[in-house]
Parts: C-alpha cells; sequence; structure tokens
C-alpha cells in the first residue's frame, strides 16, 4: 500500500491508552499479555501438544464453555452418535487452542508473513465486486480465526470497517482493538448506531457483519439453522440496500497441522423479499461453511439461547445431564 489513507473517524470508537490501566487490578491482565507473547513464539509442535492437552481435560468438563458447545451439537446435529459428538467437543477445543496460543503473532509478525500464512478460496467473488467498483459487506461467521480476514484484507490495502461490543476489562479491549486496525480500518461501537457503520461502506471500506449471535426475540425471527430454530437477526438486506453493497459472505479457518489460514468467499447473496427469508438466507451462508469444518465454529456461545416457547436449552440440558 502506498497511498496514505486517513482512517480517522471521530464517531468510530478510538480507546486511547490511559496510566489508569497500569493500575494493580490489571496487573493479572498485563501478566498474561506478558507470557503470551513468548509463548506465541514458540514452534507449532509445542503449540500443538499444549492444545491437545488442554482440550483432553477440558473436553471432560460437565459445565462451562464445553456445556454450551454440547448443547449446541446435540442440537444441530442430532444424527451423530455421542461418541462421534464427543470427538466433535474435543477437535473444537483444540482447533481453538492452537488459534489462541498463536493470535500474538498476528502484531509479532510482519504483514508479509501473515500474507504468507493466509491462503484464498474463492477470491474472485470478492474481486470482481471490487474491480466494478461496488461497495461490499462481508458476511462473516463466528469461526475461531475471525478477526484473520479483517486484519489481513487491510494490511493489502482493503480496509474494513466492523462493530464491535467494548469489553469490560478495558486495557483487553484496548489491547484488541490496537490489533484491529494495525494495519488500518475502522471499528464503531454498537451502541453508538449503524448509522456511521453505513456511511464507512459508502465510503469504501468493506463492511464486517457478524451475524450469529442472539439478539433475544424481539429482535429476532425464528428460523432454520442446521437441524434446529434459532432467533436469528434480520436486516441483511435492508443494509445492504442503505449502503449500497453487495453481500459475500467470508469465512476464516486455521489448520492446526501447519498454523496456515484459509479465507473462503462464497458468491453475493441476493437479497430477500422478507426478514425470515433474509434471516434464513444468513443462515444457509453459515451451514454451507460451517458444515464443512465445524471444529473451526465457536460453540462455546449460548448461539440458541432464546427458544420460541422461552426454554432455555443450556439450563434444561445440564439440569438433565
Amino acid at each position: 500500500m502506498t497511498d496514505k489513507r486517513n482512517d480517522f473517524d471521530p464517531k468510530a470508537y478510538n480507546p486511547t491508552f490511559e496510566w489508569g490501566f497500569l493500575a494493580p487490578k490489571y496487573w493479572g491482565t498485563w501478566i498474561g499479555v506478558l507470557l503470551s507473547v513468548p509463548l506465541s513464539l514458540l514452534p507449532l509442535g509445542f503449540h500443538k501438544w499444549l492444545s491437545h492437552q488442554v482440550a483432553r481435560k477440558l473436553a471432560k468438563k460437565k459445565r462451562g464453555a464445553t456445556h454450551n458447545i454440547r448443547v449446541n451439537l446435540s442440537l444441530c446435529f442430532p444424527k451423530l452418535n455421542e461418541q462421534q459428538r464427543e470427538e466433535l467437543v474435543y477437535k473444537t477445543l483444540y482447533t481453538a487452542g492452537v488459534f489462541m496460543l498463536r493470535f500474538g503473532l498476528l502484531s509479532l509478525r510482519s504483514p508479509q508473513w501473515l500474507q504468507r500464512q493466509c491462503h484464498f478460496k474463492n477470491e474472485h467473488y470478492l474481486k470482481q465486486s471490487k474491480d466494478k467498483g461496488e461497495n461490499v459487506i462481508l458476511l462473516v461467521p463466528h469461526s475461531w480465526a475471525i478477526d484473520i480476514p479483517a486484519v489481513l484484507l487491510a494490511s493489502q490495502g482493503l480496509p474494513v470497517s466492523a462493530m464491535a461490543k467494548k469489553q469490560k476489562n478495558p486495557v483487553t479491549d484496548w489491547l484488541m482493538h490496537r490489533q484491529r486496525v494495525q494495519y488500518g480500518g475502522r471499528v464503531y461501537e454498537r451502541s453508538g448506531g449503524i448509522k456511521p457503520f453505513i456511511k464507512s461502506i459508502k465510503d469504501g471500506y468493506l463492511g464486517y457483519y457478524l451475524p450469529d449471535q442472539d439478539h433475544g426475540a424481539e429482535l429476532s425471527e425464528f428460523v432454520d439453522f442446521f437441524a434446529t430454530t434459532k432467533a436469528t437477526l434480520p436486516g441483511l438486506t435492508k443494509l445492504a440496500k442503505l449502503s449500497k453493497a453487495k453481500v459475500i459472505p467470508t469465512f476464516a479457518s486455521i489448520d492446526p497441522d501447519n498454523g496456515h489460514y484459509t479465507i473462503e468467499f462464497m458468491p453475493p447473496l441476493e437479497l430477500q423479499e422478507t426478514e425470515i427469508a433474509d434471516a434464513r438466507a444468513m443462515n444457509e451462508a453459515i451451514e454451507h461453511f460451517v458444515g464443512a469444518q465445524p471444529q473451526q465454529y465457536m460453540w462455546i456461545l449460548r448461539l440458541l439461547r432464546t427458544q420460541e416457547d422461552g426454554s432455555n436449552p443450556y439450563r434444561k440440558l445440564r439440569n438433565n445431564a
């Protein structure tokens, strides 16, 4: 990238370092950060070994994140037997472990290193839209490697505009933000509304849209999601029309065997006439990506917390365990 681009936007979320971050209550956070630096620089073989040890122990737990994984898998893939689901629980935790142990390398290594670690699949879908001068929204499901496309594309001169929720820990929040925008781009806090995000897309930024978290019944439509039903946020078609953008589903994954990343694109989604069809189109895109490699997905999230009958499957299945 040779042209100097000013990514500053007063309406964007721009946290800065504060001396209060050095207070004793944050020392634990800083110790964790300092330990993660040398850890991330260790060989991939060590990362794989440590991830295996941790994943094997976590997979035996009956509560917390492991419980969420089991509930999600049991509802989404009921045809899998218990042994198959337990194998997928382990693979999910192992994949997450390798990714997180190497996460610090995004800041410690050069953009050239990152670009060598990444492989594009069906990149022509994005390239065709950009060559035509079209605005683009990337529909990005919550895989473990969800931050990779934003950082990589920005390093190639394609800045990303995203919406994110502020972290409770201000030190973690500041560090994560610095990593996300290290090569350019903008992040908008969700509480600030969607208008600045739409304007940034019209200004040529790639919109980074995360579609799959549970936002409650009032804001959602209940549509199919794998073998179950999920409260899904509609409105992507409206967002695409307002920003005059193409919506390109995008999925990032990591190969634990070699530490390389793959960023896969789908053809642009067709705009839908109803909110139910709009929500279902998003879930179909997620199913396309996740169905092929479910261990890459953040099944630790309570994706199915909101049910039409008011029940909570995570509480219900824990009580029945």
